[in-house]
């Protein structure tokens, strides 16, 4: 949510909760706090979390609240995989790290070098009694987002809002990509929103001050959010909308859309919170 911009709870005075899930919540992973953290102390979030790491579980269910509930599953499509271990944990995944490519940017050949091989149980998104109703998905699992949805189109009828992280590059070897991502779940009634930290890293042997983390001209990665097909919010149930609202307003500061949500739920239950909505927004 962008500075000095309230929450829509606060705006509208609504109360309403949005179910999440978070595939990799690794604590040390990405950028730090999750997306929805500002919700989830609100306490309009109810949480679970997906996270194989033993270490990384044990932190996170140390500082747990009521409405937050920590899974040590690896969620793929319910067979047995090797995870690879990596130099760098961040870079640990069930693909092996494809070399030819890591090789050609600073650091990755050593950052993405297998340590380690090891035997897990997977399990499908749609298998996990847990997840009752899903309305905002973030996942982060190193290539391996493709097949969670595969095995999750169940669960995802019902989400609105995905945040997936994406690769341009084949960092792993046979990877999805983006292209593969956003057809697949266009297929099932999302369209791009937004891309949410871009990445790009310098192609050897240039080194851009001196730094191996520098980016310059090659994308790399990012988080790509995804929503619903606006042109079908009629659709959805007015409660949903309203989640909807709450979660691109709140999380993405998306204000059109937000207000578009809203506007459509006025016209199924009779009232005008769009109209609110977007006063308080010219005035804010």
């Amino acid at each position: 949510m962008s500075q000095g911009t309230p929450s829509l709870i606060e705006m509208l005075g609504i109360d309403t909760t949005i179910n999440v899930v978070d595939v990799g919540a690794n604590p040390y992973g990405g950028s730090g706090l999750p997306p929805y953290d500002g919700l989830l102390k609100r306490g309009n979030v109810r949480l679970v979390g997906f996270e194989p790491n033993p270490e990384a579980l044990t932190v996170l269910q140390s500082r747990k609240g009521p409405n937050e509930t920590y899974l040590q599953h690896a969620v793929y499509d319910g067979s047995v995989q090797t995870l690879r271990l990596c130099q760098a944990s961040g870079m640990t995944s069930l693909l092996e790290p494809n070399m030819a490519v890591l090789g050609a940017f600073h650091g990755f050949d050593q950052w993405g070098k297998v340590i380690g091989r090891e035997e897990i149980e997977t399990v499908r998104l749609d298998d996990v009694a847990e997840i009752s109703d899903l309305d905002f998905l973030k996942i982060d699992i190193q290539g391996g987002e493709l097949e969670v949805f595969r095995n999750g189109t169940k669960k995802l009828a019902d989400c609105l809002v995905i945040q997936s992280e994406v690769e341009f590059l084949e960092m792993y070897e046979g990877q999805p990509l983006f292209t593969d991502v956003d057809l697949f779940l266009r297929e099932h009634g999302f369209v791009l929103h937004r891309f949410v930290e871009p990445t790009s890293r310098t192609i050897k042997p240039l080194v851009v001050n001196n730094d191996p983390y520098a980016g310059l001209s090659q994308l790399m990665w990012a988080d790509a959010v995804f929503v619903r097909d606006f042109t079908r919010f009629g659709e959805l149930a007015p409660e949903k909308l309203l989640k909807l609202a709450l979660i691109l307003h709140d999380i993405f500061s998306s204000f059109d859309l937000a207000l578009r949500a809203l506007l459509v739920r006025d016209a199924m239950v009779g009232e005008r919170l769009g109209q609110t909505y977007l006063q308080k927004l010219q005035t804010s």
